[in-house]
């Protein structure tokens, strides 16, 4: 049964209300749309919130302009501090430049140039500093009390709670018969202002929150999971919070009803799926929430599902690695070794076979060298794209027919 105990008196409803009439008209009222395809797909009506699509693609500037609009007229000649190398750095580098407060971005060293410069082209000044997050983290407290400035926090604040929850306030006011909402988590900020919103407007309506099993600090804090975090680094950047807030962790441990915490490769496939169904491009942290629902359908069958698509800021070259991975799980991607018999026009017969049977030739190698092959003989690794997984059987049938050893080989 979904929760409807009262929530810790921290954030309220009003206060989220209050919030969205502050950030009315420079916050995008992003779309809230059924998607029919993914509904038929993962056995569920689903309801999309595309916060992908705010100006910074990123929900993060809600919480952002809520704070900046909420400072005292000592605090806005100050100025204000975070840390950050995602989306709350451009979040409250932008609106803190429309609203005329000087900001401070600490990121760590290792941030890449194309965020920093993000950040810097909204007006911001940026600090470079420590090796991680903890290490800017560090930075910006020091730069906090020694030059007077506020700090942001990314989570942790209940005018960021408060901003946040008016995504889910827009969901619910556009469709108020929805059965469930899916938010992902890292610190829960976001998560905590959906349900404020949810225990307000509909104490029955179940809220889930999604974990990567990388960065499962809220579901162990709050919910009580047992797993190890997973080794390894994770898609899902924007929730990659090893220490969840700790007034985010009061209001979800009242308020959230589950939290799904899932791998990996469920978050790619989401990011994919979404790419390809919707047209829409994702970060790991804002698929979570369809990520959920392939790996738990059980969870979410037969309910009318509000996801929260989160954020759209995915490096490129990640992009293309959750692709080719994508087309790989689903069979379409495939990697053949072939011998071939050192002679002309050997190497040309056997792309024009790949050819006939629609393979396009992602890459190929040509080893001469290789320990494997004959005197006589070169070996060639070719990476094929095929148009359907069923296609594998013929083609690797064709090579035989034409005289090549081919074998398929692991990726």
């Amino acid at each position: 049964m979904p929760i409807t105990a009262p929530l810790p008196p921290d954030v309220t409803f009003a206060d989220v209300e209050a919030a969205a009439v502050r950030i009315a008209g420079a916050i995008a009222h992003t779309p809230f749309v059924q998607s029919e395809t993914l509904s038929a797909k993962l056995g569920a009506e689903i309801w999309l919130k595309f916060e992908n699509l705010q100006f910074t693609a990123s929900f993060k500037e809600r919480g952002a302009l809520n704070k900046l609009l909420t400072l005292s007229a000592a605090e806005k000649v100050r100025g204000v501090i975070a840390a950050s190398a995602g989306n709350h750095a451009q979040g409250v580098a932008y609106h803190a430049r429309r609203t005329g407060v000087s900001a401070t971005i600490v990121m760590p060293t290792t941030t890449p140039n194309l965020k920093v410069e993000r950040v810097r082209e909204h007006g911001a000044r940026v600090v470079l500093h420590g090796a991680d997050f903890a290490e800017a983290a560090a930075e910006m407290l020091r730069l906090a009390q020694v030059e007077g400035l506020t700090i942001v926090h990314p989570f942790d604040d209940p005018a960021i709670i408060a901003g946040q929850g008016t995504a889910a306030l827009e969901m619910l006011r556009a469709v108020p018969d929805l059965d469930m909402l899916v938010v992902p988590i890292g610190g829960g900020g976001l998560i905590s202002g959906a349900a404020v919103v949810a225990r307000a407007m509909r104490p029955d309506l179940r809220v889930v929150g999604v974990q990567s099993e990388i960065f499962p600090g809220m579901a162990r804090a709050a919910k009580g999971f047992i797993g190890e975090p997973a080794p390894g680094s994770t898609v899902a950047e924007g929730i990659a919070v090893s220490e969840p807030g700790r007034l985010t962790r009061r209001i979800v441990a009242a308020g959230v009803d589950d939290i799904a915490v899932v791998s990996e490769d469920a978050i790619e496939e989401a990011i994919a799926l979404l790419l390809g169904i919707e047209k829409t491009l994702c970060e790991g942290a804002g698929a979570a929430g369809i990520a959920a629902m392939i790996a738990q359908p059980p969870l979410f069958a037969g309910q009318r599902v509000g996801v929260i698509l989160s954020g759209g800021n995915i490096d490129t070259r990640v992009l293309v690695a959750v692709l080719q991975r994508h087309l790989t799980r689903a069979g379409r991607m495939v990697r053949i070794r072939a011998e071939l018999p050192d002679h002309p026009g050997a190497l040309a017969r056997l792309t024009a076979t790949v050819a006939a049977h629609g393979g396009n030739i992602y890459e190929l190698r040509h080893e001469r060298l290789a320990a494997t092959s004959r005197a006589k003989e070169s070996s060639v690794s070719l990476d094929i794209e095929l148009r359907n997984p069923s296609d594998l059987s013929g083609l690797m049938s064709r090579l035989a027919e034409e005289g090549f050893r081919a074998r398929q080989d692991a990726f």
